[in-house]
C-alpha cells in the first residue's frame, strides 16, 4: 500500500514549479501503479502551450476558472467539476483566469523530471 500526503511532496524533488504551473507529483512511474497522479496549480493570468505527444492525460478541476483551447478546434470553459481528457494527444492552450487547481492523471506515468519543451511536449523518459 502507498500512503502519501500532499505536505510530503510540497518543497520536495517531486514538486515542480515553473513560470505558469506548479505540479506536485504524488504518484510517479517508480510507484508502479501504471499511471501518475498530480495535484497541479495553474497560475492565474497565464497561458501554457501543451501537447502531450507521448502521453494521454485526464484532468479534473477542483478550484478556479479558465479555459482550454484545442489548436484548430473548440475552446472549452473550465471551472470546478470540469473534467477533460486528452485522449487524442490534442495540442492545446491552457489559460487560467484565476488560479486553477487540477488533479491530473498521466499514462504512461511520468518519472518526475518532465517539463514542457518549446512545443509543449513532455519527453518520453525511461527510468
Amino acid at each position: 500500500m502507498i500512503v502519501k500526503h500532499l505536505n510530503d511532496v510540497i518543497d520536495s524533488k517531486d514538486d515542480i514549479d515553473t513560470k505558469t504551473w506548479n505540479a506536485r507529483r504524488l504518484l510517479l512511474e517508480r510507484d508502479g501503479m501504471g499511471f501518475s497522479l498530480h495535484d497541479t496549480i495553474i497560475k492565474a493570468g497565464t497561458e501554457t502551450l501543451i501537447w502531450y505527444r507521448h502521453h494521454v492525460e485526464a484532468v479534473y478541476c477542483i478550484e478556479g476558472e479558465g479555459e482550454i483551447e484545442v489548436i484548430g478546434g473548440r475552446t472549452y470553459s473550465i471551472q470546478p467539476g470540469t473534467l477533460y481528457a486528452l485522449d487524442g494527444h490534442e495540442k492545446h492552450l491552457l489559460r487560467a483566469d484565476s488560479q486553477l487547481r487540477m488533479v491530473c492523471v498521466f499514462n504512461p506515468p511520468l518519472t518526475g523530471s518532465e517539463v514542457h519543451d518549446e512545443e509543449g511536449v513532455y519527453p518520453l523518459v525511461q527510468p
